[in-house]
């Protein structure tokens, strides 16, 4: 079992250089990385070096980590690429996961995405800041290689972002629901309001707050959005027909006049918008989880996803190796609150943990 990946060591490659492959430039930059990038569109590369975004055009073979920032259709054949021309790790940050992981069945690969976007688009709206206090999820399987994924863990915290793991399945599941699908809705609720605008010119005028919040997102760039439905279609689809029979129910409700009926959905809807979780700081009273693991593949992808689905933070991450034998020990720091449901989910998979507070 592998810690980290050493050759190249803080020298970082960058292929795609809009927003968020700008964005992370900046952000490696700022943290004392030495940045290359490339992309299919040579002025985009030039903008990215004069805005601060990359230290140099062209591809380091050399370099420990290379972020994939290209559109979703063409991350797999862009992170073969990668693997292929370099010997360090290759993540991607595409919004679509399951068939780009299964495309790359490589242990140097792990997939992630940051949920992190801007009202810009390109390199011209690239910032350092973008991804502080940000989700972003990686989605490690059986096969990944610990080091490969504990040096894309470490990397992408030291930019500022909350790090969370899931399966490439449960991510795209859940992304449909709470990004693909409403980016949908509002292009679609738009689509109708434009419809009407072109017969009745005050429709637009009279949008209110309302409307505005909830079509916001309408606005962004479309150009990526048919990849996203290729990539992740089944579970887009899902999420689609859900909506559409919540929605035939509520019209059904109106229909008949039904207010109580009415009054109860949207009661139900104001108390889970209400109850969803704010972002807060860490508490001051942390813990640390030494967890012994044996050498084989998929210990660190099992431990840490299942982590994320507790909702238990890991706030560090290591990997001490064991001077004899194939076996080693995971350490994590998490918020002390957390220490019992962490035990006891590790135990009932087989995994005997110590845990002592850090206060």
């Amino acid at each position: 079992m592998t810690s980290r990946t050493d050759s190249g060591s803080r020298r970082a490659q960058v292929v795609g250089i809009g927003l968020i492959g700008g964005s992370i430039g900046m952000a490696l930059r700022a943290g004392g990385w030495h940045v290359t990038g490339v992309d299919r569109d040579a002025v985009r590369v030039e903008k990215g070096v004069a805005l601060g975004a990359l230290d140099a055009s062209g591809f380091d073979e050399d370099a420990a980590i290379m972020f994939v920032a290209t559109p979703v259709g063409a991350v797999a054949e862009v992170v073969a690429q990668c693997l292929g021309r370099g010997s360090g790790v290759v993540t991607d940050v595409g919004s679509a996961k399951h068939a780009i992981v299964s495309a790359v069945p490589d242990g140097r690969f792990v997939g992630g995405h940051p949920m992190a976007g801007s009202e810009q688009e390109g390199v011209e709206g690239a910032r350092p800041e973008l991804f502080e206090g940000s989700v972003w999820v990686l989605t490690p399987v059986e096969g990944t290689d610990p080091g490969a994924h504990a040096l894309v863990r470490s990397v992408v915290a030291s930019l500022g972002a909350e790090v969370m793991e899931l399966s490439p399945q449960r991510h795209d599941a859940l992304v449909a629901m709470v990004s693909h699908v409403p980016h949908l809705t509002a292009a679609s609720l738009m689509g109708l309001a434009a419809e009407g605008a072109e017969e009745h010119r005050a429709l637009l005028r009279l949008a209110a707050g309302g409307f505005r919040d909830m079509t916001r997102i309408a606005a962004g760039h479309p150009g990526i959005w048919p990849d996203i439905c290729v990539e992740n279609r089944d579970a887009i689809v899902d999420v689609l027909r859900r909506l559409e029979e919540e929605l035939a129910h509520t019209r059904s409700l109106v229909e008949r006049g039904d207010r109580a009926g009415v009054l109860d959905i949207l009661e139900r809807a104001r108390a889970a918008r209400v109850n969803l979780p704010a972002r807060v700081a860490r508490t001051s009273e942390m813990a640390e989880v030494r967890i012994p693991v044996p050498d084989r593949p998929g210990v660190l992808a099992e431990v840490t996803t299942l982590a994320s689905e507790l909702g238990v933070d890991i706030a560090d991450l290591e990997i001490a190796h064991s001077a004899e034998g194939d076996a080693g020990v995971l350490i994590l720091v998490i918020e002390g609150e957390s220490i019992d449901r962490l035990r006891d989910a590790l135990a009932a998979r087989g995994y005997h943990a110590s845990m002592r507070s850090l206060a």
